[in-house]
């Protein structure tokens, strides 16, 4: 079976990636292959960041892998957070404040328009590819929902009336921006294996 590493402890972000695989590609985590430092993060754009963290886990692990940048982008503030999502509010990264902080500057607001992007960079045999998955919708004026992560309690993809919270995981799955970066990267990977 081939064996990817993904750029990330996350258990929950590990655990969706994994669901979407089906088990035909064995991913296994910054800490399966030993690595305890911080992945390096210093760009303004999703891809930037996605393609320096997979980058530096190829030259130094010399092992095929994938990383992933996602932000939030709202209309209402000019594609904030974007980028600067997980740290929106500062030094220790915490979901908990920044969607405290985010709730807080959109008070009032009539325009709650807002679209996640994720973007994956994948190095396999060397190569480099890209792909990108965004899902619509708009930010809710509060918390609903216990599950998924980040800014999943306050979004609310179109067409739906629950935030991402409210979904199961393969709902999520389904319909979100990882999701949708995950099913390219998946099909693309299960044709080259």
């Amino acid at each position: 079976m081939q064996r990817i590493c993904f750029a990330s402890n996350n258990p929950k972000k590990l655990e969706e990636i994994r669901a979407a695989l089906g088990g035909k590609i064995e991913i296994i985590s910054l800490r399966e292959i030993g690595c305890t430092e911080e992945l390096p993060e210093t760009g303004d754009t999703l891809e930037h960041n996605a393609f320096e963290k997979a980058r530096y886990l190829h030259d130094h692990y010399r092992i095929d892998c994938f990383a992933d940048d996602t932000g939030l982008e709202v209309e209402a503030l000019k594609g904030a957070p974007g980028v600067y999502s997980a740290m929106y509010a500062g030094e220790p990264r915490n979901d908990v404040r920044n969607v405290d902080l985010l709730l807080e500057t959109m008070e009032g607001q009539e325009n709650r328009n807002a679209a996640f992007r994720t973007i994956i960079a994948l190095i396999l045999n060397g190569k480099e590819y890209q792909f990108e998955g965004k899902v619509s919708g708009k930010i809710s004026t509060e918390r609903s929902g216990s599950g998924g992560f980040g800014y999943d309690p306050v979004f609310i993809p179109e067409g739906f009336d629950k935030t991402f919270a409210q979904f199961s995981m393969e709902e999520k799955n389904a319909v979100s921006h990882r999701g949708k970066a995950v099913s390219q990267l998946a099909a693309f990977l299960l044709e080259q294996s």
